[in-house]
């Protein structure tokens, strides 16, 4: 799916690391960012959830809720969140349905093989539920303070 600013962003519900499931009609009325990442504990995904978790109360006093979302299982992601500090949501799109959604599970290649993957995306989604900034192809250095910025 091709998602643009003003679209109403793709719902879901999934299942969380805190054991509960998050549904993001739920969250209408906060602006929530779902960042979208290839794999838990990898260098470049672990650089990412580090720098929303340092930049967390900047995010809360501009009440921004943050979503990392991967196709990981929730096992992985409590082990990841616990050995790396993360402060904010994870969640399991194991079946790779809101992945779909946004458009972030692209065909990849890496040292001439072919193969499907999430491609680093973030999304900030407006308090009428509706995307007001697209990041796709993300570059981890200085993309956390980027999105502050824009918020």
């Amino acid at each position: 799916m091709n998602l643009s600013i003003g679209d109403p962003a793709p719902a879901f519900t999934l299942p969380t690391d805190e054991g509960s499931s998050i549904t993001l009609s739920e969250l209408i009325g906060k602006r929530v960012i779902v960042y979208f990442y290839p794999k838990d504990a990898t260098s470049g995904c672990t650089a990412e959830a580090c720098s929303f978790r340092d930049e967390k109360p900047n995010f809360d006093q501009k009440n921004v809720i943050i979503i990392g979302i991967s196709k990981d299982s929730i096992k992985s992601h409590k082990n990841f969140k616990e050995k790396e500090g993360l402060n904010f949501i994870l969640a399991s799109d194991e079946t790779g349905e809101v992945c779909e959604k946004y458009g972030v599970w692209v065909e990849k290649s890496m040292y001439g093989k072919k193969y499907f993957g999430i491609e680093r995306s973030t999304f900030l989604i407006d308090e009428k539920g509706k995307i007001a900034k697209i990041w796709r192809k993300v570059s981890v250095p200085g993309h956390v303070e980027e999105i502050l910025k824009t918020v």
